[in-house]
């Protein structure tokens, strides 16, 4: 019973990060019905951000700051740093790459080929600025391990699997009982009849973004700060299971996207738990698709009608 309760407490961390980053996949989708495969490398891209932030505050280049911070007043900096240029970077890629395709009418066929070709230039642009060697992601937060009737977990861990569930109970917030959040539901209901009621389409749109992307920062920021290397391919890996984590809960509903992150999660640790690690990804896809087999549509999914 303590080590499935461990593995447990161990698949809601892991979950945590995919439930984050498939949050945003999810956004996007449910508003333009674009799957945003640059997401994962957004993620990368939020983990640099916040090393930077950090070496910054900390004055561990030749810029210092004439007083000195306490590390969890830098780590809550690097987080709002983070997700403040990562949004801008997410809506930098939609203003550049999505936004003229859909103003043309572009296939689905074209806009994934340019999501694939801005994963990429993020991925290998890192590449060429930063190099290939990894960085450390400096402990702002002192670990401290904590035990109960033989369970072991670290402050860390609480704090990452809160922040994940604080930030599903804002998203529907927003969603639900806001504004801005009944216009992503119109423009995903029907974004040719927006237009005609007066609310502002790419703006809608440009926030769905900054909401995505501010949120892969915030998940990656604290997945270095769980397992502190950072390089310029850490996003891709966690990315497509992300995504894959969206549709297994129903791309489109936040809902989904959380509980198809936390799924994920726990198959991949209850996996390695009991099978060779190098099982992990066999097994967890293979239940993944048998899942999927008998409900294509997802958890929370629901089947949608075309009008030929």
């Amino acid at each position: 019973m303590q080590s499935i309760i461990q593995n447990l407490l161990n698949g809601l961390q892991w979950g945590s990060f995919y439930a984050l980053i498939a949050l945003g996949y999810t956004l996007v989708y449910g508003v333009l019905r674009l799957i945003n495969f640059a997401h994962g490398d957004i993620f990368m891209v939020g983990a640099y951000f916040g090393f930077f932030a950090s070496a910054f505050l900390l004055g561990t280049y030749a810029i210092h700051l004439p007083f000195q911070l306490p590390n969890s007043v830098v780590f809550i900096l690097c987080i709002l740093i983070s997700m403040v240029l990562t949004a801008v970077v997410g809506v930098s890629i939609e203003r550049i790459a999505y936004r003229p395709l859909r103003r043309k009418g572009a296939g689905r066929l074209y806009v994934v080929i340019t999501a694939l070709m801005a994963g990429l230039l993020l991925e290998n642009g890192n590449l060429a600025l930063l190099g290939a060697r990894r960085l450390k992601f400096p402990d702002l937060i002192e670990k401290q391990v904590y035990s109960i009737g033989g369970v072991s977990f670290t402050n860390i861990k609480v704090f990452v699997i809160i922040a994940a569930i604080l930030v599903f109970v804002l998203l529907q917030f927003i969603i639900r009982h806001t504004r801005l959040g009944m216009a992503m539901r119109a423009i995903s209901y029907d974004r040719m009849a927006v237009p005609l009621m007066g609310i502002p389409v790419d703006q809608v749109i440009m926030f769905t973004f900054v909401l995505g992307s501010s949120m892969a920062a915030l998940a990656g920021v604290l997945f270095v700060t769980a397992y502190p290397v950072l390089e310029p391919y850490m996003g891709a890996m966690i990315g497509w299971k992300a995504f894959i984590a969206a549709v297994l809960g129903g791309i489109g509903d936040i809902r989904g996207a959380f509980i198809g992150g936390f799924l994920l999660g726990f198959v991949e640790i209850l996996t390695v738990a009991f099978f060779p690690s190098t099982f992990r990804d066999l097994i967890a896809f293979s239940i993944l698709l048998a899942i999927l087999s008998v409900r294509p549509t997802g958890i929370f999914g629901v089947a949608k009608a075309t009008k030929i």
